[in-house]
């Protein structure tokens, strides 16, 4: 059949790179794509949904892939099926689960997930007095989509105070942060968990570490992710199937008791506590840098699974990787995650003989040079028989990149 996979970063060039290998795969279209994806998919730029659904139509595609979260809260999978077209992904009403964090929030309370405690504000005065009172270390959150970068971890009380202005008073996220939640510091190791689901099963679909913070030691800012690694070896088989009875199966129950059953990859972003694996938040769909480090070790048809999950038809059915390790360099633009310059050239990619590269922000120039559009630009993937051996080797493979613009951290796959 026809595919067409929505979106331009990494997460799209590793669903692409394991879409294309499916043998149900006749010709793979990607919306907009980037440059790496146009080797192995032709990259149109679809503007609505309707353009979408007429481009789908003209191209007879059979299946469609939504990778980013915000297509998704619009509500691109709600269109497409009243058009008959086939789409993997939630519903709009499905992805709230990552729209709001709140949202999230109260259906971990009436299932008795755990996660942190919390509150949330949209009253600057009240939130300000609630972090007085509650002390620091803390955590806030903008409620709504922040391309991962809307969370503040606070040590101190004057970051916590200003953080909260920023976001109510301050927009700095816009209306995604005109109301936050304020939660307890969780103490732990993260983790990241990842389900595929078709509205009434939840099948394992693999696990990860990520790197957060943009520089090395886990410090700075909060980026949407420098780096990771899959599978993720510090969730141990008794928590592994806590995970999926504790949180897992009462979301998927809170979704179909509120009459929007939840279809696509559900992922969960987790600190795993003394107390147990504790739920920090949900996307509703795959991760990024996550999904670069999990593609490569998939053995099933990714294909023939998300049918399945599109068809209610998972019952049964597990997912196979490989048991080697991979690992994920992201290589981004100097100034990321603040403000950097767009257009620079990136020389050396073709070097790299033992790495799998994913794009994200790249596009060719009128010379037909590789150029950074982006702010997390290149993910660099390696796969070994350990987590210590594909990380020497993709610290082997980066550095044959030749893009003075760029930067990457130095301890991806360490202190975890």
């Amino acid at each position: 059949m026809n595919i067409l996979v929505i979106g331009s970063g990494g997460r799209e060039h590793a669903l692409c790179y394991a879409i294309a290998k499916s043998k149900n795969c006749n010709k793979l279209y990607a919306s907009p794509g980037n440059a790496g994806i146009s080797h192995i998919a032709e990259c149109y730029k679809l503007t609505s949904h309707e353009h979408i659904a007429e481009f789908c139509k003209a191209k007879d595609i059979g299946l469609v892939v939504i990778g980013p979260e915000a297509p998704l809260v619009e509500g691109i999978v709600d269109y497409l099926q009243s058009q008959n077209i086939t789409v993997f992904g939630p519903s709009r009403a499905a992805a709230k689960l990552e729209e709001s964090k709140t949202f999230t929030k109260n259906i971990c309370t009436k299932y008795n997930i755990p996660t942190a405690k919390a509150a949330d504000f949209t009253d600057l005065t009240k939130a300000h007095e609630y972090i007085k009172q509650q002390g620091v270390p803390i955590v806030i959150k903008a409620d709504g989509l922040a391309a991962g970068k809307g969370v503040a971890v606070c040590t101190s009380l004057n970051d916590a105070l200003s953080f909260a202005t920023e976001c109510l008073e301050g927009n700095k996220f816009g209306d995604a942060g005109s109301s936050i939640l304020i939660e307890e510091c969780l103490v732990g190791k993260e983790a990241s968990f990842f389900a595929l689901c078709d509205g009434t099963t939840a099948i394992d679909f693999g696990t990860a570490c990520d790197y957060k913070r943009v520089g090395d030691g886990d410090i700075g800012p909060n980026t949407g992710g420098m780096g990771t690694f899959s599978p993720a070896h510090i969730i141990d088989d008794a928590t592994y199937n806590a995970i999926k009875k504790q949180i897992i199966s009462p979301t998927m129950q809170a979704m179909a008791d509120m009459g929007t059953p939840y279809t696509g990859f559900l992922f969960a972003g987790l600190m795993l506590t003394n107390d147990g694996p504790k739920l920090i938040e949900y996307n509703a769909r795959m991760g990024d840098p996550e999904t670069q480090s999990i593609m490569p070790r998939l053995k099933s048809d990714i294909v023939e699974l998300m049918l399945a999950a599109c068809n209610g038809q998972l019952a049964g059915k597990q997912v196979e990787f490989s048991d080697k390790t991979a690992l994920t360099i992201v290589m981004a633009t100097q100034g990321y995650p603040n403000a950097y310059e767009k257009g620079s050239v990136i020389k050396g990619v073709e070097n790299l003989k033992d790495a799998i590269v994913f794009h994200a922000g790249t596009a060719y120039n009128k010379d037909s040079q590789l150029t950074a559009i982006g702010g997390r630009v290149l993910n660099i993937t390696c796969t070994a028989g350990s987590l210590k051996s594909a990380k020497a080797l993709a610290y082997s493979e980066v550095k044959k990149i030749d893009w003075p613009q760029g930067f990457y951290r130095n301890d991806i796959g360490d202190g975890r």
